[in-house]
């Protein structure tokens, strides 16, 4: 996983796709996090993709860098204590600015049951599973 967390790092930039309804939803997101040895991402709970995945947990997101690209699918789970929130956001100070772990709209989500596909044209694809 720790090999996931620094492909998603360095690349800086994933997409992230969720369901609502029958349609599927992708955006970029940049918030990649480890703590108590899971992988977590961070959004607001007044954002769309924030009700998308209490309607339906199951994600995938997916970013490209130097030829590879990496895809992972799994369920997002929220983890509602303050701490996780805390922890997202001491490692992206930048987001201090717009929220908080107190204010009630942070929300960060750990990967479950995922898979991780590493891939590119010059290679097979490699699999890890974690969580």
């Amino acid at each position: 996983m720790e090999r996931v967390w620094k492909f998603l790092k360095d690349a800086g930039i994933y997409y992230l796709a969720t369901m609502e309804g029958d349609q599927p939803r992708v955006r970029p997101f940049g918030t990649a996090h480890v703590f108590e040895g899971r992988l977590y991402i961070q959004t607001g709970k007044s954002k769309n993709v924030s009700r998308q995945l209490h309607d339906n947990p199951r994600a995938e997101i997916c970013a490209f860098q130097d030829g590879e690209w990496l895809r992972v699918a799994g369920e997002l789970v929220e983890d509602d204590r303050r701490e996780a929130r805390q922890s997202m956001l001491d490692a992206y100070p930048s987001l201090q600015d717009r929220y908080s772990a107190d204010d009630g709209n942070t929300e960060v989500f750990y990967f479950r049951n995922a898979t991780a596909t590493f891939a590119s044209f010059t290679h097979e694809p490699e699999v890890i599973t974690f969580g």
